[in-house]
C-alpha cells in the first residue's frame, strides 16, 4: 500500500540542481516579462516620467535579452513561452518585438539607426551612472565608460549646442590628467553625479523624449 500524500508536504518541481537551476531561470524571465508590461502600462498612463521610464525599460530588455539566451531551447520563441504559461502581456511583447524603449521608438529623430543610437547612447548613460552609485572613483574604472559615452553624444545632430556635452567633456579632460590609479574626491564625485544627471535629462528633452507628470 502507496503512502497518503500530504497535503502539507512541499511539492519539488525538479529533483536534480539542474532542473532546479532550470526552473529558476524560467521563473526569472517570467518575472520580467510581468515586471515590464506593468512599466509600459505605467509610462502610457504617466505615472512614471520619461526619465524614470527609459533606464528601467532598457535594463529590462538587458536582462530579458540575458535570460533567453541562458533558457536555450526549453524557450524556443517569446510567443511560445507566453503561451505555455498563459501569459496575457501584449505591451511587454511589443516592447521585446520593437526591442528599444518607447522614448527611442517615438523619438523625434526618426530613423531605425537613429534609434539604435539613442538606446546605445541611454545604456552608456545608465552604465556610467551605475559606476558613480557603486562607489567607482579611479580613473582606470570611468575613464572608458565616460569616453563611450562621449563619443554617442557626439553622433547627434547639435549635440555640440547640448550644455551636458559640453560638461561631460570637461570631466574627461579631467580624468584623462589622472594618473590610473588616482581617484575622485568625493566632493568632485558628487559633482560629477550631478552633472551627468542634468545630462542625461538634457538628452532626452532635446531628443523630443516624452515627459510625465511629476
Amino acid at each position: 500500500m502507496s503512502n497518503p500524500i500530504s497535503l502539507d508536504e512541499e511539492v519539488r518541481l525538479h529533483s536534480t540542481n539542474a532542473e532546479r537551476e532550470k526552473f529558476n531561470t524560467l521563473a526569472t524571465l517570467y518575472g520580467i516579462i510581468v515586471a515590464l508590461d506593468y512599466l509600459e502600462r505605467a509610462y502610457v498612463r504617466d505615472s512614471v516620467t520619461a526619465m524614470e521610464y527609459s533606464p528601467a525599460c532598457t535594463r529590462l530588455l538587458s536582462q530579458y535579452k540575458t535570460m533567453l539566451k541562458l533558457v536555450g531551447a526549453d524557450v524556443p520563441s517569446i510567443e511560445e513561452f507566453m503561451k505555455r504559461y498563459r501569459m496575457d502581456h501584449q505591451a511587454a511583447l511589443h516592447r521585446i518585438n520593437v526591442g528599444v524603449p518607447a522614448t527611442v521608438e517615438h523619438s523625434s529623430e526618426a530613423g531605425p539607426e537613429t534609434g539604435k543610437r539613442i538606446a546605445e547612447t541611454t545604456q552608456s548613460f545608465i552604465t556610467f551612472m551605475d559606476g558613480l552609485r557603486l562607489k567607482m572613483r579611479a580613473k582606470d574604472q570611468l575613464h572608458p565608460m565616460l569616453q563611450e559615452l562621449v563619443t554617442g553624444y557626439a553622433r547627434f545632430k547639435g549635440s555640440k549646442e547640448w550644455e551636458g556635452r559640453s560638461r561631460m567633456v570637461s570631466w574627461l579632460i579631467t580624468l584623462n590628467g589622472m594618473k590610473a590609479s588616482e581617484e575622485l574626491s568625493e566632493e568632485q564625485a558628487r559633482q560629477l553625479i550631478f552633472d551627468v544627471e542634468h545630462a542625461y535629462a538634457e538628452f532626452f528633452r532635446s531628443l523630443g523624449g516624452k515627459e510625465g507628470s511629476s
